[in-house]
């Protein structure tokens, strides 16, 4: 039964990666891929009742981040509505793609630690497409925002899920996740940019896609300003929910978006339907892409049914037995958490090492927290960050691979090197 999981995995990851040449969506390829290998589990398994109360739970989990992703989408998407992002590409004067770079990329690592690094992906590349029009350097800034949105949430507490994790398991404290990542997540995000530094010479194109210059009526100036400054508002507080009310972020988004919508009724309550039509939620909602969302859904229970078979376990457990370095251990991790999910692979950790092995702020939870959260931006689909990216703006497996793959390589490396002179001195 696992045998035949993982090879369903495996095609299907394929398939994924290879959509242009086989002229599958990639979310339909995930989607077969989710409900095969479920089937494939169900059917050799002799308790029915416990596959499906698994499945269920996964489907808990996974439903929280899906309306979490549907809730930022649509609130950028009315903001965006609005011409919201005006208010931010109108300051931007420079044409010059390196300094466009460290801007983009310095952006994008903050507002990840203040965000997350889902949110920040869905901000920036939304404003990357206002911006930019040309495809290809378009697609090279969009690569800048995988790496720094990942890098800037491994050091925060609500930065990335699986240093939350850690947070709220007690692994790590909140002073100390701060102080011993920030310098390691900097390595990770400016070495990249520094390499594509040389890469980003001359000017830029300036004016974003045509996607972005949809026809509709100009939003007044009031009303832009207040759904900037609410969607901002908005998504700034979802962390704060979460911290204050200890429910799942996916609720603070849900209100964010119940008040977004409650915000957009009231100011247009005036205008007729033809008019409101194109800066209400209703609109937004049918503009977000819907497929990226079920190819997030594919993914997801593809890898939960590795976890729920006890396969990430074992590799987990095989690590452990065959190399038996921990800091070894943790840098693989990393890699692995480019091709499965990252939550999973750390919520193994959390089961196989104990507080007592390793206390609390112990050197193992912190080089955990950052090599699962940088580690998955070596490849497209390694992060919620990228996947993000990807649907947004249709970024192809083997593109990312040829042209970002090795930068967040390299970075990623960097980083342990700075987490390791950091532990030395």
């Amino acid at each position: 039964m696992v045998v035949i999981i993982l090879i369903v995995f495996v095609l299907g990851y394929a398939a994924i990666a290879m959509e242009h040449v086989i002229r599958l969506n990639k979310a339909a390829s995930a989607l077969i891929t989710g409900v095969l290998c479920w089937t494939v589990y169900i059917l050799y398994s002799n308790d029915n009742h416990h596959v499906n109360e698994q499945l269920t739970e996964h489907l808990g989990e996974i439903s929280g981040i899906l309306f979490f992703l549907l809730g930022a989408m649509t609130i950028v998407e009315l903001v965006d509505a609005h011409d919201g992002f005006e208010v931010i590409t109108s300051r931007i004067k420079t044409t010059k793609k390196a300094k466009l770079l460290w801007l983009i990329g310095g952006l994008s690592f903050f507002l990840s630690a203040i965000l997350d690094n889902l949110t920040t992906a869905i901000v920036m590349v939304s404003l990357i497409r206002k911006l930019i029009r040309n495809k290809p350097a378009r697609l090279l800034f969009c690569g800048v925002v995988v790496i720094a949105a990942n890098a800037g949430g491994a050091w925060s507490p609500i930065g990335d899920v699986t240093t939350t994790m850690l947070w709220i398991g007690g692994q790590v404290t909140t002073t100390q996740i701060v102080g011993k990542l920030f310098l390691p997540s900097v390595a990770c995000a400016v070495v990249p940019m520094v390499l594509m530094s040389f890469r980003m010479r001359g000017e830029l194109e300036v004016g974003g896609t045509e996607e972005a210059k949809t026809m509709k009526p100009e939003a007044p100036l009031r009303d832009r300003n207040i759904i900037f400054i609410s969607g901002i508002v908005i998504l700034l507080m979802v962390p704060v929910f979460k911290t204050v009310t200890h429910l799942p972020p996916f609720m603070g988004m849900m209100m964010g978006l119940g008040i977004m919508w409650a915000i957009t009724e009231v100011i247009h309550h005036q205008k007729d339907t033809q008019d409101k039509h194109f800066l209400s939620v209703l609109y937004a909602l049918r503009k977000i892409d819907t497929p990226s969302i079920l190819f997030f859904l594919g993914i997801l229970i593809s890898v939960a049914s590795l976890q729920s078979i006890g396969a990430l376990m074992n590799v987990a457990q095989q690590l452990d037995k065959q190399i038996g370095n921990p800091t070894i251990i943790v840098v693989i991790i990393g890699v692995l958490s480019s091709i499965v999910d990252n939550v999973p692979l750390v919520a193994a950790s959390m089961g196989m090492y104990s507080l007592q092995q390793y206390p609390s702020d112990h050197f193992f939870w912190h080089f955990l927290a950052y090599c699962a959260g940088t580690g998955g931006s070596m490849l497209i689909i390694g992060s919620a960050a990228g996947v993000a990216a990807m649907g947004i703006e249709k970024i192809e497996f083997f593109w990312y691979l040829r042209k970002i793959a090795w930068l967040a390589l390299v970075g990623y490396m960097a980083g342990i090197l700075v987490f390791m002179l950091q532990g030395m001195f």
